[in-house]
């Protein structure tokens, strides 16, 4: 048996609506009625005037009906008739914030309808909450339409609009980690975050909800078109959490660097590369995020980015401001003083120095300072560390000491490393087992033989 096709605004807007039989239960009253008839079913350009003409009084009975009717089709339909409302002009989601309806609760029938099962409710509550919620003025308008005799009541709204952002954002955050839909939740949640983010706390939401880590996997190169706006809506979402601390800390245990990369490599649309950019720049600003940039071969992407054709001014000004960024982290990275601080933070990253020969050669001889102090940590973190990408990087460096000191192999031997190191074979985590294999080679064959395993 075929399934029913997924229902549309178009497909909704179709169905014949009772309305005086909800006038006759007096879930509606006459005016309401009146409002209705005049406007449902007519041609555009006659809802376009009465809407200009009494926008404030439509919005007032489609809201009341939303919150007053549980009839499940009668709701859908009058979701679709807000959506195709605001679709066809978005800036009539102002007339949800007009003075006249500040007594009224313009936000809750939207948000209850995104417990729904059907996901269409769903999907067309989270759009018109969208542009109901980016319409919104700011604090000081507020308090200049309403005057400073209704504080009580500025209040009352403030803590509605509180209490739609935090349940909005809690709905968004489940979308991205247990979609309701299996096509079209993430993207409905990524479009909706892209505007939201504007909002700082909605920012500040979506971090307490641990929000960033759903986020940053979707940043991966797309061909497909609707992929790519995906992509594109998710990057912006991404650069506007640039603007909030909190959040890219957050993403500095998440391989949002090297994904971004990737990004700028691969993607041919300029909206894109110029949003994965404009990131790029705001994180660079942070030591953490210039050193994986390096480790990733960001300076030679750029390189290759300006042969292309560019015409975007904001993308070349991030251009320009990355690769000045990273020519000044590169002469930094390579010294034993930042090596020994990150080791001894205890949160290790594939930076450059962790793979280059020279830093290697010229500092050698350092790690038998202190009684080998440098050398002592990454033993007391392989043993103590959960971070996978930590004990990857502390075995690796284990392996070039032994590698570049003469004695390194005894030396570790003395300083028992082995053990923790042989443990680390059977990590679950594929990187960890290797450098852990690759580490207990090197200990126990001489380097001729390492040198022909490998």
């Amino acid at each position: 048996m075929a399934s029913e096709p997924e229902l549309t605004t178009q497909i909704v807007l179709k169905r014949d609506i009772p309305w005086e039989t909800y006038m006759t239960a007096k879930v509606i009253n006459s005016t309401g009625l009146q409002l209705l008839r005049r406007y449902d079913r007519r041609p555009d350009n006659v809802q376009a005037a009465l809407l200009d003409e009494n926008g404030v009084s439509y919005v007032r009975v489609f809201v009341g009906i939303l919150r007053d009717i549980t009839k499940e089709d009668t709701v859908e339909y009058m979701l679709a008739l807000i959506d195709d409302m605001l679709s066809a002009n978005p800036k009539r989601a102002r007339l949800f914030h007009d003075k006249a309806l500040s007594s009224e609760d313009i936000y809750g029938p939207f948000l209850r309808l995104l417990a729904k099962k059907k996901w269409f409710i769903q999907e067309t509550s989270c759009k018109v909450l969208t542009l109901i919620i980016s319409a919104r003025p700011s604090e000081d308008q507020v308090s200049e339409e309403h005057g400073s005799s209704s504080n009580g009541s500025q209040k009352q709204l403030s803590d509605n609009f509180d209490k739609t952002l935090s349940g909005v954002v809690d709905w968004l955050c489940t979308q991205l980690k247990n979609p309701s839909h299996p096509s079209r939740a993430i993207p409905t949640a990524v479009s909706s975050l892209a505007t939201l983010f504007r909002e700082y706390k909605v920012r500040a939401l979506f971090v307490e909800a641990r929000g960033v880590r759903s986020l940053v996997p979707l940043i991966s190169p797309a061909s497909k078109q609707e992929h790519i706006q995906l992509l594109y809506e998710a990057t912006l979402s991404v650069w506007l959490l640039t603007f909030y601390d909190p959040a890219t800390q957050a993403m500095a245990d998440t391989r949002i660097s090297s994904q971004l990369v990737e990004v700028v490599k691969s993607s041919t649309k300029e909206k894109v590369v110029r949003v994965a950019l404009l990131s790029l720049k705001n994180l660079v600003k942070k030591d953490i995020f210039a050193h994986q940039l390096v480790a990733c071969g960001m300076p030679k992407v750029i390189q290759n980015v300006r042969l292309q054709a560019w015409h975007d001014e904001d993308l070349l000004s991030a251009l320009d401001e990355l690769e000045g960024t990273l020519r000044d982290s590169v002469k930094e990275l390579n010294s034993w003083d930042r090596y020994k601080q990150e080791v001894c933070s205890g949160n290790l990253d594939w930076t450059p120095v962790h793979k280059d020969q020279g830093f290697w050669r010229e500092n050698i001889k350092k790690f038998e300072d202190n009684d080998y102090e440098v050398l002592r940590i990454l033993i007391a973190v392989l043993e103590n560390s959960r971070d996978p990408k930590t004990l990857a990087v502390a075995c690796s460096d284990i392996s070039q000491f032994i590698q570049n000191h003469p004695t390194g192999r005894g030396i570790i031997s003395d300083l028992k490393a082995k053990s923790p190191v042989m443990r680390l074979m059977s990590n679950p985590d594929p990187d960890v087992a290797r450098e852990a294999l690759l580490c207990v080679q090197k200990i126990l064959l001489s380097p001729k033989y390492v040198s022909f395993m490998q």
